[in-house]
């Protein structure tokens, strides 16, 4: 029998965050979450979405040990702007048993009807800056800190459940090329001669912060109109700032201004922490950063967490001249290979700019909806 609590407690919360680590530690490719970041965004008196989400989270019990979780999450802003009544699920994670999978389910979506929702979507977090996506390819491939990976059997669950794809994701494993192509370098001259770019790279992460808004503000005009997302409040860019920005290596990011000195667009990579993560089985203390400081000085791959263009100089080339630096800088850094991140399968211009690289697509991830 299948027994479903709510988190109410501190001590439920421990065993929310902590039963992926029971239920994966065998599994060499799955990546840890880093156990402060889940107890900062799951608190209600740490994240700053709650200003404008409601949350709930449960656990699935079965034979008096944890066998499951899930989190409920309605976001307002979104709701608001879509003119939808839509709940979110996320944290999603259960062993193979059907009854437990459809415990966890009935729960959350019973909450939502009672909240005055008519569908939910999912895997999602607060918002665009938290993992989402359930993983239908790649399950022998080490995943990425940003990403989720679960199972080959959690989309079968979640489909017998009555839910059905809304959009998916692709990620890509690029390899580094020797040099850059040179149709490749001969068009970002081109466009940095017809736009009158500047390219910026900082000397440390110190030198970001005077510019982290203007980032920001950036991300929230290029992201807006990407599936699911919200724009940051001030409150979530500060708490990104402090929580994350330490960890920034400025080798690793570029910043384009144009003729005005506006940023135009930035890019913001990092060497690979998925092995580091493992490592410290997600805890940065007594010696888990130990091993992330090591990764992030002497990593062989990259990840590209996140690229933006403003809006009115999209479609002008950009996106291929931060790549394009972001690649030779790599090269220079000895990188074998970049991946990354999730990509939205309708974004076929920048899939599009794969062609000039050794490309594979390796992961994919899908959101899944119904109607309750």
């Amino acid at each position: 029998m299948v027994e479903i609590k709510k988190v109410v407690s501190r001590a439920d919360m421990k065993k929310f965050i902590m039963f992926p680590f029971e239920l994966y530690k065998d599994n060499k490719y799955k990546v840890p979450e880093l156990i402060f970041d889940e107890w900062n965004t799951l608190r209600k008196d740490k994240n700053p979405a709650f200003e404008y989400c409601e949350a709930e989270y449960w656990l699935a019990f079965k034979d008096g040990k944890v066998a499951g979780r899930i989190a409920g999450i309605i976001n307002s802003i979104y709701n608001r702007i879509n003119n939808t009544k839509r709940a979110r699920f996320g944290w999603i994670d259960f062993i193979d048993d059907m009854e437990v999978s459809k415990a966890l389910i009935d729960a959350v979506e019973a909450w939502a009807k009672e909240k005055g929702c008519t569908d939910i979507h999912g895997p999602l977090g607060f918002c665009d800056m938290d993992r989402q996506g359930m993983m239908l390819q790649g399950y022998e491939e080490l995943d990425m800190l940003i990403t989720i990976y679960n199972y080959p059997y959690y989309p079968e669950h979640i489909e017998k459940h009555g839910y059905m794809k809304d959009i998916d994701w692709f990620e890509y494993e690029i390899k580094t090329p020797d040099k850059l192509p040179e149709k490749l370098e001969q068009l970002n001259q081109i466009i940095i001669k017809r736009y009158k770019l500047r390219i910026f790279q900082a000397k440390s992460s110190k030198d970001f912060l005077p510019i982290v808004p203007d980032i920001f503000e950036l991300y929230n005009v290029a992201y807006k109109d990407l599936y699911g997302e919200v724009p940051l409040t001030d409150r979530q860019i500060a708490a990104y700032t402090k929580q994350y920005f330490s960890y920034i290596v400025p080798d690793f990011v570029r910043i384009i201004y144009d003729e005005n000195d506006k940023i135009a667009a930035f890019g913001i990579t990092l060497p690979s922490l998925s092995k580091a993560v493992q490592k410290a089985k997600g805890r940065l203390f007594p010696f888990g950063f130990i091993h992330i400081l090591r990764a992030l000085k002497k990593g062989d791959r990259l990840d590209l967490m996140l690229i933006a263009v403003r809006p009115d100089m999209q479609n002008k080339g950009l996106t291929a001249l931060m790549l394009s630096e972001i690649t030779k800088n790599a090269i220079s850094k000895g990188i074998k290979y970049s991946e990354t991140g999730p990509e939205l399968e309708t974004n076929d211009k920048v899939q599009a700019l794969w062609k000039f690289f050794e490309a594979r697509q390796h992961r994919k991830r899908r959101c899944y909806i119904k109607t309750i």
